[in-house]
């Protein structure tokens, strides 16, 4: 375990691009699907800031989270929890189960693919 400055100047970053759209973005593109799309980036980032895992094990492994993730939301987690009245649960674990949400997902670690690849290519 060593840390990754680069890495977690993009968690850092990202973070900080999540957390505005979630204050100040309510439309039907940005916040649900360009916000799902950042958020496993996010994720990824803060593993790799952290942990020296190789890039697709920890891609997938993002994935899979993510996905696990959504589908604890069309099961409806947050109600059975008994945290349907926290707000900050509702926006961590979600509340609505959404197939979009998936090709989000799936568009961002593409995304983490394409530039890891172009970077152990230089």
């Amino acid at each position: 375990m060593k840390l990754n400055l680069k890495y977690l100047v993009l968690t850092l970053l990202l973070f900080l691009t999540e957390v505005l759209i979630a204050l100040y973005v309510d439309d039907g593109f940005i916040r649900p699907y360009l916000g799902d799309f950042l958020v496993v980036i996010l994720i990824y980032c803060f593993v790799k800031s952290f942990l020296n895992t190789p890039v697709w094990p920890t891609a997938l492994g993002v994935l899979a989270f993510s996905y696990a993730v959504e589908t604890l939301q069309y099961f409806n987690i947050v109600e059975k929890l008994g945290l349907q009245h926290s707000r900050l649960a509702r926006i961590v674990i979600g509340s609505s189960f959404e197939w979009l949400d998936l090709v989000a997902y799936t568009g961002g670690i593409i995304l983490v693919l394409l530039i890891e690849s172009r970077r152990a290519s230089r």
